[in-house]
Parts: C-alpha cells; sequence; structure tokens
C-alpha cells in the first residue's frame, strides 16, 4: 500500500492523505472520498509519504488527467506568495490529458509583415533581452512587432500566448491573427462554449494549436513547449483576479519567463510603473498614420456643458462619429471644489480622503485620519466642495434629448452582456450607423475606431482624486489611452473635462508619458510600490460587532510584528455588500518575507488577502 498528500482542487484545506494499493505519479488528477459529502471531490497528488498513525481512506478514482512538475511549482509559488492553499492555486489551472497524443504539425507561417526601421529595431531589442517591455505609442504598430516575434517562435516548431485584456479580444484583432496564423491560434476567453474550450485543448496538446490569444486565464493552459508570452495593454488592471487566488496575470508572466527563461515582451502605450521600474525597454514613438490631434479642456463641472455639446454639433455635421467617455458605468460619486477642482488631501499620506455620509466625515484609507466635511475648501479657501454624481445612462439620456435624430448608443458592461453584442456593436459603429457611442473603460482598450473624430472625457477628476496612491497613473494612462482612439487616421479632437488642466496638460500637449514615469518614481520612493510592497486584508461577516472585533484583533497583532508597517484600517470605501460588513487593513513592507509571513500567519474565516493590491 501507498500513501500520498493530496491537495482538494479549490478548497482552501491543507493536503490530505490517502492510500492507494499502485504506484501514483505526482501531478496525477484523482478522486478522493469526504466525510459529510455525497460525490468524490477533485484533487491533485502532490507528495508521496511515509504510514501515517492514523487510518487512510483510499482513493477512489485515478483519471486520464495530470498537472505535469512545471504547472506544480508555479502552483506552489502562487500558494505561498497570493495567500491560497496549494488546491486553490491549481484549481486556475487546465490538466494535460495523457489521451491526447502529440502529433508533430510543423507548420511554416510567413506574415509577410515589413517592419519599419524602428518597429525591426524594437523587434530585435526584445529578442535580444529575453524579457523586455514595448513602450509604444498608440498607432506606433506594436501588434506587428508581436506577430512578428510570434511568427518567428512557432517557426521554430513551438507554441505562445498572446494575453489581452478580455475586452481588447475584438473580432478585429482575431482576423489578424488567424490570417497570418490561421487554424494555428485559438482565441481564449469566458465566452467561449464548453465543446469550443475541450476543441482548443485537445489542439493545443496534440500540436495543432500553436498560439492562443486570450484574457488572463490563458496562462493556465496545458501549453506543450511555451517559449513566448505576449502581454498587450500590460498596464491594464484586469489583469489582476478579483477572486481566489488574488494573483496578477502580468506579474506572473514575468515570473514565469525568468523562471524558465520563456521570452516575453509587455506592451503598452502607457506602461505600468511597475513594469517600466523592472525590466529593460524599447521606446517606439513614430506613427504610421498622420494624424494630428487637437487637445481641449473644459473646466466646467455640469455633466456636459455648452461647449462640449457645440463641439459635438459641430462634428455630427461634418459626417463624422463622437466617442463619449466616463470612468465607471454606474453614478461615479466623488467629492471635487467647485472652484479649484481639488479634492481633499489627507495630510499625511498625500491621497484623497473618502466621503463617509453616515458619519459626516472625510477619512483616509490609509492612515486611518478622519475629518469633519469642510465647509470651504482647504486648496483654495473659497471654493465648497461638492458631491458629484455622473453616469453612462445619464449621458446617454441627455444626448438622446439634445440629438434626437442622432443614434446614440452605449458601450459598457451593463449594456454589452454577450461576444455577440459585442461584435453587433463594434460593427454597427465601424459601418457608421451609430453617431455617438457613450462608455466606460471599455472604449479605451484597443479598438480601432476609423471615423471618430471627437473623444469627450468626462469625470476624469474623480480618478485623479481617487483614495489611491495610484490615482495619476490612472488618470494620465486613461487619458492617453482615450486620447488615442480619435482621429486614427487624419485630423482628431479630443475634449476632456477638468478642473486640474495643468497636471493633463503638461503630458498630453508634450506626450511623454516617460517622463511622467520617471517623475512618479521619485514621488513614490520609500512610501509606495515599485519601492515597497503592499496588501490588503478585508475582513467581512454578516454580523457587524463580530467583524469589527475580529479587525482590532488583527490590527493589534499585526502592529507587532517586526520589519511590516500597518498603513491603515477601518472602513471599506463600500461599507457594505451583500449583506456583509466589510473592513480593510492595509500593510506595506519593504521586506518580501516579513510581509509573506505576517499575511499567512492571518488565521480567520472572514478574511481575505489581496496581496500586491491595486487600489
Amino acid at each position: 500500500m501507498n500513501y500520498y498528500e493530496v491537495s482538494l482542487l479549490k478548497s482552501p484545506l491543507e493536503p490530505l492523505t490517502f492510500q492507494y494499493e499502485g504506484e501514483l505519479e505526482l501531478g496525477t488528477k484523482v478522486e478522493v472520498p469526504l466525510r459529510n459529502r455525497k460525490n468524490n471531490s477533485d484533487a491533485v497528488v502532490v507528495k508521496k509519504v511515509e504510514k501515517p498513525s492514523f487510518k487512510c481512506s483510499d482513493i477512489n478514482i485515478i483519471t486520464e488527467f495530470f498537472y505535469n512538475t512545471k504547472t506544480l511549482e508555479i502552483a506552489k509559488f502562487i500558494s505561498q506568495y497570493y495567500v491560497c492553499s496549494l488546491g486553490e492555486a491549481l484549481s486556475i489551472f487546465i490538466p494535460f490529458n495523457k489521451e491526447f497524443e502529440n502529433k508533430d504539425d510543423s507548420l511554416t507561417f510567413d506574415s509577410k509583415i515589413e517592419l519599419s526601421s524602428k518597429q525591426q529595431e524594437a523587434y530585435v531589442f526584445c529578442k535580444e533581452k529575453k524579457q523586455a517591455l514595448l513602450f509604444a505609442n498608440t498607432g506606433s504598430g506594436k501588434t506587428e512587432v508581436y506577430i512578428k516575434s510570434i511568427e518567428e517562435v512557432l517557426n521554430k516548431g513551438s507554441q505562445a500566448v498572446l494575453l489581452m485584456p478580455e475586452i481588447s479580444l475584438t473580432p478585429q484583432m482575431q482576423k489578424r491573427l488567424e490570417k497570418v496564423f490561421s487554424t494555428s491560434v485559438a482565441i481564449w476567453h469566458s465566452k467561449i462554449t464548453k465543446k469550443k474550450k475541450e476543441t482548443i485543448l485537445q489542439g493545443l496538446q496534440e500540436g495543432s494549436i500553436k498560439l492562443v490569444a486570450g484574457a488572463r486565464s490563458a496562462l493556465f493552459l496545458p501549453f506543450k513547449d511555451l517559449q513566448l508570452i505576449v502581454v498587450d495593454e500590460e498596464h491594464d488592471e484586469s489583469y489582476k483576479s478579483d477572486s481566489k487566488p488574488r494573483y496578477h496575470a502580468k506579474d506572473l508572466s514575468i515570473y514565469i519567463a525568468k523562471k524558465y527563461d520563456i521570452r516575453l515582451i509587455l506592451g503598452s502605450a502607457t506602461a505600468s510603473i511597475s513594469s517600466f521600474s523592472k525590466l529593460p525597454f524599447y521606446r517606439l514613438k513614430e506613427t504610421f498614420f498622420d494624424t494630428r490631434k487637437k487637445i481641449e479642456f473644459d473646466d466646467s463641472s455640469l455633466d456636459i456643458s455648452l461647449k462640449v455639446l457645440n463641439k459635438i454639433k459641430q462634428t455630427l455635421d461634418n459626417e463624422n462619429q463622437v466617442i463619449v467617455f466616463l470612468p465607471t458605468r454606474a453614478n461615479y460619486k466623488y467629492q471635487i471644489c467647485t472652484s479649484c477642482g481639488k479634492s481633499v488631501e489627507c495630510p499625511y499620506c498625500s491621497v484623497s480622503m473618502s466621503l463617509h455620509k453616515n458619519d459626516l466625515a472625510l477619512k483616509c484609507h490609509y492612515c486611518g485620519y478622519a475629518q469633519k466635511i469642510p465647509e470651504t475648501c482647504p486648496s483654495c479657501n473659497n471654493g465648497v466642495i461638492h458631491n458629484l454624481r455622473v453616469g453612462t445612462a445619464q449621458i446617454e439620456e441627455q444626448l438622446n434629448e439634445m440629438f434626437p435624430e442622432k443614434v446614440v448608443k452605449r458601450f459598457d458592461r451593463d449594456e454589452i452582456k454577450t461576444d455577440n453584442k459585442l461584435k453587433k456593436i463594434l460593427n454597427d459603429f465601424n459601418n457608421n450607423k451609430i453617431d455617438i457611442l457613450v462608455g466606460t473603460q471599455m472604449l479605451s482598450k484597443g479598438h480601432d475606431y476609423h471615423n471618430v473624430k471627437l473623444a469627450v472625457v468626462l469625470g476624469i477628476d474623480s480618478i485623479l482624486n481617487m483614495n489611491s496612491y495610484k490615482a495619476r497613473e490612472k488618470a494620465l494612462s486613461l487619458l492617453i489611452q482615450i486620447a488615442g482612439r480619435s482621429g486614427r487616421k487624419g485630423d482628431g479632437e479630443v475634449i476632456v473635462q477638468t478642473q486640474n488642466q495643468d497636471f493633463f496638460s503638461e503630458y498630453l500637449q508634450e506626450y511623454d508619458y516617460a517622463e511622467f514615469l520617471k517623475e512618479e518614481l521619485e514621488f513614490r520612493e520609500g512610501l509606495y510600490p515599485p519601492f515597497l510592497k503592499m496588501a490588503k486584508v478585508i475582513f467581512a461577516h454578516a454580523n457587524g460587532l463580530k467583524v469589527k472585533d475580529e479587525l482590532d484583533r488583527y490590527v493589534k497583532l499585526l502592529k507587532q510584528k517586526e520589519n511590516i508597517q500597518v498603513v491603515g484600517f477601518g472602513q471599506c470605501a463600500i461599507f457594505k455588500v451583500a449583506n456583509k460588513y466589510r473592513y480593510e487593513i492595509i500593510l506595506r513592507s519593504s521586506n518580501v518575507k516579513a510581509l509573506l509571513q505576517a499575511l499567512h500567519s492571518i488565521d480567520s474565516t472572514m478574511a481575505t488577502i489581496d496581496m500586491d493590491t491595486i487600489y
């Protein structure tokens, strides 16, 4: 009889010991009985052990699925770094199937893409550096560099994965990849059918599928010989998982590439500060189209001002299209001074404070500092701090009233729930059946709109005044991404509604985001990532008193630990979700080991841990 430790998939439990008569390979997927459960549970064999002192149950079923050594190693890292069980880490991977035979389909691809001299330099740079950041302005043709790099790896018989934010997996991109790689490319995201997924997995293991373009989950597919990872729009926050394990696909790509000597290209027009500071980069500035962009600012605090309406009317009269952008689909509520456009900053943390209406107070989520809502603005001493609310549905309604003869459509996650709806709206917009598209961050993703001559940006101050050390990076990056959607060919105009024109105009008019990143790095040194590691622990429970006690207990315990700092704690910005009261602790440390030890010491059913928190 042999004895094995198995990790239960999707379970927070530590590995359990079972017995089996034969020999089992580590990584084999099995099914085991659990007390109080009618059906068997899926598990993975992770270790062979000596006979224990207690009685063991039998492993019931041995499946044809398995996780290879590399997968087991990466999952172990995920469980340690992102603070979850090995079973939870393994559950994000799709296992290999012993039944799929490897058929050697060696195909040759020729993209017929001619790179410009600058693109060629970027291509060579990424190849020589092995892991590199392609810091490329909108319209400078980074996709061509990706395709050339992928083509080279595939022609050697290896595989590649191209990660994109889910919403950038457009029909447009699919066509471009299929044109070059034909049936060797597969598109992978949450909305594809189960049958389609099975076909892709079979092709991937048999060798007929060489390239997968997909959302973050594509990184965890059973690749036979992965030699290139491309992460497009690497700055995008949708690469961070919002459920357990709370991994960051871009950071994991860097880890995997370095550990297994795999090529990696991260690409973005607005590179994230962490990638900019971690990896060698090539700056690609030249653009293909002769585009002339005019950027104007409007300091009105109305939803849509007269100036903006006139601009929209002018554009529509010239038979061109307009996109109107808002930071989020919901009624975005933020506090701002009506005179100077500033929010109220915490005196200790250089981040904006959040409004807690019930307590009639402004609170800082970093240090817990609170003050009553001021009657006048502390920055200019004469403006009034106002709560503003603005949302996509509201704007759509207003524009329908103003331009009843025009077609106005919404483009946000409430409106676009299926792949077909996404395709239809993008096709209608590109075929000029829609005049004005009102949307959220989905609009800023890499869609090419041919006839858009005006991009209107509303509510950007709400991002700049967010209660986060990342506020400036997020606001500027977003604005540059949206500005890139107007006037892809020929003239384009961008009108930005903001009361912080000085901040935005400096980098938008001169347009060098790299300068901004250098300055931002100076600002963050010794305080925030990438120099320090930050983590957030959220406690949630239906009983408000119980959860507050749990928070207080852990604040006390964590404050006693060496080499870590409790930066702040208190109610979450959204205090109640799904009938549960929520509190948070924010931790930081320059010592990763000390921070992880502290996080692993938290043993509470109310706690969820978010290492490298992005908020």
